[in-house]
């Protein structure tokens, strides 16, 4: 009976050894992205001009590009995994792809289940104006006057908008409409994400320019991943950095925006 325990005992102490080293050896997320050579990528692809499908049915985007540039720097190939958004941060959990490439903001709620790269894109709410329209306009709060702001109904900026007191406001399904009735005369601005204005300039020869980027909403954009992988932590942000430095970001970002969008607003 003894030397059954002791037997036991020794089997149940290589037992916890072997679960250490697999624990150990389970490693960082980086060990086990340079040893598959893939680092697998969950993005929505159906969310232009990040992410979305061409029509020879490639993805393409300003995300896809980021992506594909972040693994040149880490030594690996991208493995693109299309998924909802509903579902995607669950799919991070799961473990069904290593990162997130698809404009996920940080927030302090999304920090205590995951961890983040640092920002790549600085986005915020600003305001768009006919292009011949020179009046400068500086905050919500002109348009408790004769002004009047657009907004697509149910969005950040609807809200945003009709929590200024007195405001002057009309709503719209879309920003198809919002954007006719600007070009229309009938309002004097909208409200828009920053990042989508120069690409809809770009794309759809609009006669609008960028007005003013509005205080207080603020948004930065990162790279999520699973927490407890430091290794990778370091890698990720040592690249990211990098392709700050050589110009990389840059040069995606001017390709699909005409603009720098991956350095801090100013205002």
């Amino acid at each position: 009976m003894k030397f059954s325990k002791i037997l036991l005992a020794g089997v149940l102490s290589m037992s916890a050894l072997s679960l250490t080293a697999t624990a150990a050896h389970a490693e960082d997320l980086l060990d086990s992205v340079k040893q598959a050579g893939v680092l697998k990528i969950g993005l929505e692809g159906t969310y232009p001009p990040f992410d979305s499908k061409d029509s020879k049915g490639e993805l393409v985007g300003f995300d896809v590009d980021v992506a594909k540039a972040l693994c040149a720097k880490l030594g690996v190939k991208p493995q693109f995994i299309p998924t909802e958004w509903s579902g995607i941060i669950a799919g991070l959990q799961a473990g069904k792809f290593d990162v997130i490439i698809n404009q996920v903001t940080i927030t302090p709620q999304r920090q205590q289940a995951l961890d983040f790269s640092q920002p790549y894109t600085y986005s915020a709410a600003q305001l768009i104006q006919r292009a011949d329209d020179k009046r400068d306009i500086k905050s919500l709060n002109e348009f408790k006057g004769k002004l009047k702001l657009g907004v697509t109904l149910g969005t950040n900026y609807d809200q945003m908008a009709k929590a200024v007191p007195g405001i002057n406001v009309q709503t719209y399904a879309g920003a198809p409409e919002k954007l006719a009735d600007l070009m229309a005369h009938r309002i004097d601005a909208t409200i828009d994400d920053r990042l989508m204005l120069p690409y809809i300039i770009k794309t759809s020869n609009l006669p609008l320019r960028p007005g003013e980027i509005l205080p207080g909403a603020n948004q930065e954009m990162g790279i999520p991943f699973r927490k407890g992988n430091p290794k990778f932590e370091k890698a990720i942000n040592d690249a990211l950095t990098a392709m700050k430095k050589d110009g990389t970001l840059k040069k995606i970002s001017m390709h699909w925006f005409n603009t720098d969008v991956t350095q801090p607003i100013s205002h």
